[in-house]
């Protein structure tokens, strides 16, 4: 099993590249199978959660051929296959997402219900309940969600809470319904839009792109398209918290900042420096850390997945901040390791009290879920001494070899096998 070993104390200078998104790759990936023919992909990120999705559509019948460093190239002419079995998926949340293109392109669907990221309940009931109202007949057998339908027909539909997924999965499930389709309180978050739009480079026809209500007026084929995918807003984030945490000068190229005020506009409130510019937006600080409350919830607002990261930066600002969790009821799992390193944090139901410490210690540490293994290392990138991290597994899901990016601004980062 692969561990990092990070030294701490080294000052971020330089440039860094934002690869593509993951989670707008995934559901790009699942909406090709409803199109007969090659639909091809650019500044795809090489990382786990891609390459198990790569395996997934191959085992439904698509060809599937990496080319090139970031390009995907997607032949769904001919789906064999209906079932995603659970040896595949277990890892990723994501896998539910070919429910909707399968049921779309063959009317039955068999999948296994989906893994990824131990931080809470994030139910499939929004999905299931949505392709009911479609006409869709489902049953729950043996830890699979077993799907058959004839043709599916538009219907309005309220989803009872936001969801990403779960609105991902109704946008291709309408897309070819028989007539129209109005989805209320939809997600509004960047790769839910990112979706819509290819949808309808491919033939579908979505309005309200962006918005809490999305209008789909059901087409009876999708073409293939080439399409470059978004810059992950997290990843840059988290270069970002990178390079206020070290005390770094560091010019972030692709970094889609009209898709991060929210984390901009605290990490300004942090007495970071950030110069927007065209291809991305440099990032300095030269003073203390200060504290600010936070508060995550569903975009445009404070996203959860840069809340580990800010926890961490802020564990050594001069002051005491709060941290409110409002999405996932168990996503503090990262506070145990981060007080493992001298941390000064407490934990109140969904709140966390931070009282910033003058430093951090290196120590050995443990990832629990993805966003919980970038905040160790933006911990470890501070910390005096040495931070080993276990189950970096998490990490390599997310994040395109964030050791070699940082280490190429200074970081001394080691991958390491230990048995």
């Amino acid at each position: 099993m692969y561990k990092m070993i990070i030294q701490g104390g080294q000052r971020l200078e330089g440039e860094i590249e934002v690869s593509g998104a993951k989670n707008a790759t995934l559901p790009l990936m699942a909406a090709s199978l409803m199109a007969g023919g090659c639909s091809t992909f650019t500044n795809v990120p090489r990382v786990n959660d891609v390459a198990t999705a790569c395996k997934l559509l191959t085992h439904l019948g698509a060809s599937v051929e990496r080319v090139g460093k970031d390009e995907i190239r997607i032949d769904a002419s001919r789906i064999t296959g209906h079932e995603a079995p659970y040896e595949l998926v277990r890892t990723m949340r994501a896998s539910v997402l070919v429910l909707g293109p399968l049921l779309a392109r063959l009317g039955r669907a068999r999948v296994s219900l989906p893994g990824g990221c131990a931080i809470g309940a994030r139910p499939v009931d929004q999905h299931l309940k949505g392709l009911g109202a479609l006409g869709v007949h489902i049953e729950l057998d043996g830890g699979y969600i077993d799907a058959r339908v004839d043709r599916m027909r538009g219907v309005r539909f309220c989803f009872d809470v936001s969801t990403v997924g779960g609105t991902e999965t109704m946008l291709m499930a309408a897309v070819c319904a028989e007539g129209t389709t109005v989805l209320q309180n939809a997600a509004c978050e960047p790769e839910v839009a990112e979706l819509a739009r290819v949808l309808n480079r491919m033939g579908a026809r979505i309005e309200g792109i962006g918005t809490e209500t999305l209008v789909i007026h059901g087409v009876r084929r999708l073409e293939p398209i080439r399409h470059e995918v978004i810059p992950d807003r997290i990843v840059a984030g988290t270069f970002m918290a990178a390079a206020a945490i070290a005390g770094g000068d560091v010019q972030i190229r692709k970094c889609p900042m009209d898709m991060l005020e929210a984390v901009a506009d605290k990490m300004e409130a942090c007495g970071i420096r950030i110069i927007r510019a065209d291809d991305g937006v440099r990032v300095t600080r030269e003073g203390p850390i200060r504290p600010v409350d936070i508060e995550t919830f569903p975009y445009p607002g404070f996203p959860t997945d840069m809340q580990a990261q800010m926890m961490a930066l802020l564990s050594v600002a001069e002051g005491t901040s709060v941290i409110r969790e409002k999405i996932f009821e168990n996503r503090f799992m990262h506070v145990l390791e981060l007080q493992r390193m001298g941390a000064d944090i407490r934990i109140r139901g969904n709140t966390a009290i931070v009282t910033g410490v003058p430093y951090l210690k290196g120590a050995p540490v443990m990832a629990t879920d993805l966003r919980a293994s970038a905040s160790l290392v933006l911990a470890g990138l501070v910390a005096r001494g040495t931070t080993v991290i276990d189950r970096v597994y998490h990490l390599d899901r997310g994040y395109e070899r964030i050791e070699e990016k940082l280490n190429g601004l200074g970081a001394n980062i080691q991958r390491v096998w230990e048995d």
